[in-house]
């Protein structure tokens, strides 16, 4: 299939050849779904940790008599039921959230979001992007005359004046191909793809 290459004015300019087993699949929900909950799922870090009733500081005596209170029967106040208690099922730091996901499932739902991105006309192709300095100002300006607002830059090669002047800005990400996840793909509304990239996508992810 071709794709729309994208001229200094975001005008589609010409059109360059995309192979249509990443670009061109069909749209398969329930595998993007999957993939993004895994990946989503997999950065999470087991950070909380809660204290049952063997780790609150309490005291073994017993609260109050066993009968003629009128109140419950309670045998030590670390009891979950009482305010200050232990939790019944704490959260522990060893805690795994991790979701397995096979390789094949993993190219094949980034295959099929940069396809539905592309029928949407939210993924397009540049010849290549470079700034002369690490100035912000200057790409920020670029997007502005290629009338993008919230884009994802994939780029080839990404030197050092490129790095410096797009860490920030907060609507925009330029990262290399193998840094390609469902999250950010999804999570722009442009995607911008050098020529030197679409080889590489159609590598990791035929």
């Amino acid at each position: 299939m071709q794709l729309d290459v994208l001229n200094e004015q975001g005008q589609a300019s010409t059109k360059v050849d995309a192979p249509d087993t990443v670009f061109g699949r069909d749209y398969n929900e329930a595998l993007i779904h999957q993939v993004v909950v895994a990946y989503q799922a997999n950065a999470r870090q087991g950070t909380r940790a809660q204290k049952d009733r063997s780790a609150v500081r309490h005291s073994t005596r017993k609260p109050f008599r066993q009968k003629g209170t009128g109140n419950a029967r309670a045998g030590m106040t670390s009891s979950p039921l009482w305010r200050g208690g232990g939790k019944i099922f704490p959260s522990s730091p060893d805690e795994n959230f991790s979701h397995k996901i096979n390789k094949k499932m993993y190219r094949a739902g980034i295959a099929s979001i940069l396809s539905q991105l592309t029928r949407e006309g939210r993924l397009a192709v540049v010849d290549a992007m470079k700034v002369d300095s690490p100035k912000t100002k200057q790409l920020a300006q670029r997007f502005r005359d290629m009338k993008l607002d919230s884009v994802l830059v994939i780029a080839d090669e990404i030197d050092e004046n490129l790095y410096l002047a797009s860490r920030n800005l907060g609507n925009v990400l330029v990262i290399e191909p193998r840094y390609t996840n469902p999250v950010s793909l999804i999570g722009y509304q442009k995607v911008l793809v050098t020529k030197g990239a679409i080889d590489k996508l159609g590598e990791m992810f035929a």
